[in-house]
């Protein structure tokens, strides 16, 4: 048997919320992917509908914690970043990658930075120059419609969107220096929603579609991201693995429905577990 890939998993732990680390931790481990995470900050829940959370930032910690992993000698197999706190957590991260990547380690950017339109509170214009920056390091590169206009500097469309429009986005997401663009929370159609893919040596979009849920669902683009990086990295093509997360992100939004769960606590991701392990023929 070959050894376990390992990934550097580079985000926050909300303790309640389904979100960040409580969902990449799982979803790798479920995929027979060793995960290493790199905390940036530690809340009491994430920040959408709740209020009076804690937030401690682990910026300061960051430094020794990652010079510990270099005396250490640690290959990792992938990087993968989700919410940065700070402009100076980006340019960590950045050191990181310079410290840490190998000719076969994939970067998979997750440039976590606003949804519906509207940036988090926390994110100056300052963080998304910045993210710019990290963005042109990425293999994979996988914003949303909302984040994908920021680092672009475009107006945020609501959509609904036609297919030129997409390639229009993709093509400007490459041109930052990424070698591959998944974006989400696309939809040409009212009935389905899902997402575009594109890669530099193809130049072609890919997508993948599943029907509509109505509501808001916290922690989905975690959720989406992690199952992206855990088929990639089981050697799924790209359009397999952006199906494959589609799917299962469909799949644990409806079963979340369902049960009855709150939207704010996140999707189910539990639930679909098994079908991810199915679904990348694991044993």
């Amino acid at each position: 048997m070959l050894p376990l890939k390992r990934v550097a998993a580079i985000h926050d732990i909300s303790g309640f919320g389904k979100c960040s680390l409580t969902v990449a931790l799982p979803v790798l481990s479920a995929a027979g992917i060793e995960t290493c995470p790199v905390p940036t900050a530690i809340l009491s829940t994430h920040t959408g509908g709740f209020t009076g959370f804690t937030y401690r930032d682990l910026t300061d910690d960051l430094p020794a914690y990652i010079q510990h992993w270099q005396k250490l000698a640690l290959h990792f197999d992938a990087i993968y970043s989700g919410f940065l706190g700070s402009k100076q957590q980006i340019d960590i991260l950045r050191a990181f990658c310079k410290q840490f990547r190998k000719q076969d380690t994939l970067v998979f950017v997750d440039p976590v930075m606003g949804d519906n339109g509207k940036l988090y509170s926390i994110y100056t214009p300052e963080i998304c120059t910045e993210m710019k920056k990290l963005a042109a390091e990425a293999d994979i590169l996988a914003p949303n419609m909302t984040e994908a206009a920021f680092l672009l500097d475009i107006p945020y469309k609501a959509g609904p969107y036609n297919e030129s429009y997409i390639q229009e986005i993709l093509t400007g997401l490459l041109a930052l220096g990424a070698k591959t663009a998944v974006l989400t929370g696309v939809w040409l159609e009212e009935s389905h929603l899902g997402a575009a893919a594109m890669s530099r040596n193809t130049n072609k979009a890919i997508y993948a579609f599943s029907p509509k849920v109505s509501g808001m669902f916290h922690g989905t683009g975690d959720v989406f991201s992690s199952i992206l990086l855990a088929a990639i990295l089981n050697n799924c093509s790209l359009e397999v693995s952006t199906t494959i997360a589609v799917d299962l992100t469909y799949d644990a939004i409806t079963i979340t429905k369902e049960i009855g769960t709150a939207p704010r606590e996140g999707v189910a991701f539990e639930r679909i577990l098994p079908a991810l392990i199915n679904r990348l023929h694991l044993k």
